[in-house]
């Protein structure tokens, strides 16, 4: 078990130094190493086998979705094991992700998103706070962790534009709209100066203990607000990027751009949009067509 360990810490410093992966990936992938170790029990990862592989995803009884995201761990982990000579063979090499069915996110209308915009109350501190996340959050379809990982320096509102550090330590530059900016501005000179404790602080979206906030108290808060919206649909953080990606589709942005402007590596990730847009049209078609 220890040469377990300590092989599976020899991988992701490795990783993190080659790939620039989030924290939560590498903590994600030690999860999974950690859990596969221990059902090995007395043998070692090196002898692990595909057999071993496919028993263990049985004994664990768990979707297609999660299957094919501990199958993407196990396969990098593996080929860092062959490349550095520690095995001679990859047990992942003939094993294929299993099909899943591809899930919509779910869908805000334009009208929602507004109303879940206007729910945070501007007089107070925390009010403002939050307004200026949720419509940063809309104008950039940012990821939940670049938002609340935002500095400072990363915002420039004079120039209008905001510099976002992403998966991989990919960097993007992306414009920001007038109501975001608006917002922003008055975040800075009303609330974010109350919330520094003590000197100075990089960190911009504070949260009461003057530190940058956390995702899981931005999951909370906007769950939150969508239930005094009264929006009665399963919210999480990554609602308003889909809405973001979504809307622009509608309105006839071009996908290449969306592509861009999400960070997503490949084109096929950002299609998705054009399934929901499909899937909206069709729903409008049955609804009001009277052959429909």
């Amino acid at each position: 078990m220890e040469n377990n360990i300590h092989l599976i810490e020899q991988f992701l410093d490795h990783y993190w130094l080659s790939s620039g992966a989030s924290k939560n990936t590498l903590s994600a992938y030690r999860s999974d190493l950690m859990l596969y170790s221990k059902w090995l029990d007395k043998l070692s990862l090196e002898n692990s086998s595909d057999t071993s592989i496919l028993k263990y995803f049985q004994y664990r009884q768990i979707s297609p979705s999660t299957q094919a995201r501990i199958l993407t761990c196990f396969r990098i982990f593996y080929q860092y094991l062959v490349s550095q000579k520690l095995t001679d063979t990859n047990p992942t090499a003939k094993l294929h992700h299993p099909k899943q069915v591809q899930k919509l996110p779910v869908f805000l209308s334009i009208k929602e998103v507004e109303k879940l915009l206007d729910t945070p109350d501007q007089k107070t501190i925390f009010g403002m706070r939050d307004r200026a996340m949720l419509e940063l959050l809309y104008s950039c379809g940012l990821r939940v962790t670049e938002l609340v990982s935002l500095e400072y320096h990363h915002i420039n509102i004079n120039d209008e534009y905001i510099r976002i550090l992403g998966k991989g330590n990919k960097e993007r530059l992306l414009p920001m709209g007038d109501l975001a900016i608006e917002y922003l501005s008055k975040y800075e000179k009303e609330a974010r100066p109350f919330l520094i404790k003590k000197g100075q602080t990089d960190g911009y979206f504070l949260s009461n203990r003057g530190s940058n906030m956390s995702r899981q108290n931005f999951f909370y808060m906007i769950k939150s607000y969508a239930q005094k919206a009264g929006i009665d649909k399963s919210l999480s953080p990554h609602s308003l990027r889909h809405a973001f990606a979504t809307h622009l589709v509608q309105q006839g942005a071009d996908l290449r751009s969306v592509q861009l402007m999400l960070g997503h590596s490949d084109i096929s990730t950002t299609q998705i949009y054009t399934h929901i847009q499909n899937v909206q049209l069709k729903s409008q078609h049955s609804k009001h067509h009277p052959r429909g």
